[in-house]
């Protein structure tokens, strides 16, 4: 089975006074406006480094909750957020890390069981597997 997902760029001007829209399939994002000024100056807006972030901590964390399941287990709660690191580099801009932070509350489990889940779900989700850049993971587990 091979599934097919999109989203698409529209830009218009050069780098530093162009501006752009992200849109995606499933309407999410419709012409949701990013640029230079958001992506490199901290200005309100999106930029692609956070759209990577969102989709990793997603897919890690319905990689874990199957993992869970397949232990035994059923999560009251997983929270993920994902820290992306842009660096400039000799060559122009790379992500050079990611960071993810789980905090789960998932009634059975231990502190040890949980972050063995966890770190294979880190390894196994689709989206950690495309990104060839440094991976950390942080876990809480909730009482």
């Amino acid at each position: 089975m091979k599934i097919k997902r999109r989203g698409s760029a529209v830009w218009s001007g050069g780098l530093k006074d162009g501006k752009g829209g992200l849109t995606t399939e499933s309407g999410a994002l419709s012409g949701y406006p990013y640029g230079f000024a958001t992506r490199f100056e901290g200005q309100k807006g999106s930029n692609p480094e956070e759209l990577i972030g969102a989709a990793h901590a997603g897919c890690f964390t319905m990689a874990l909750s199957m993992i869970l399941g397949e232990a035994g287990l059923t999560a009251e709660k997983l929270e993920t957020s994902a820290v992306v690191a842009l660096e400039k580099v000799d060559d122009g801009f790379a992500i050079t890390s990611i960071h993810l932070s789980l905090t789960g509350k998932v009634p059975g489990a231990t502190k040890e069981q949980f972050e063995e889940l966890a770190a294979k779900a880190k390894a196994g989700c689709p989206v950690s597997k495309v990104l060839d850049t440094e991976i950390t993971l942080d876990v809480t587990l909730e009482e």
